[in-house]
């Protein structure tokens, strides 16, 4: 007699797949303007070169209390003043020391 082989069919167990990421919709990108032309920003706050009380030459800012440097004479003081201002494209102003004018700003 013959022995019959009966095959065993395996049972295929189903692969565990890796949960998919849940993907955030993609927002509509919002629409861009056309850039205005804009005038260029000018910087307001200018130097000054004024007399203090004790006869010392002061340069400070605009706006500011903050006394940059001390100077002995008023042409030491223009002189740097005017080579920070052309560095930062501002103005400087000289305050007049003596006269009618003291403490005005002088036109040059």
């Amino acid at each position: 007699m013959a022995v019959k082989k009966v095959e065993k069919k395996e049972e295929k167990k189903p692969v565990k797949k890796a949960p998919e990421k849940k993907v955030a919709p993609k927002k509509a990108a919002p629409e861009k303007k056309a850039p205005e032309k804009e005038a260029p920003k000018k910087k307001s706050a200018a130097y000054h070169v004024s007399k203090r009380e004790d006869g010392k030459w002061q340069v400070f800012r605009a706006g500011s209390d903050k006394v940059i440097k001390l100077f002995n004479t008023k042409a030491e003081a223009e002189e740097y003043t005017k080579k920070m201002a052309e560095n930062q494209g501002v103005a400087y102003h000289s305050h007049a020391s003596k006269g009618k004018n003291k403490g005005k700003i002088q036109k040059k």
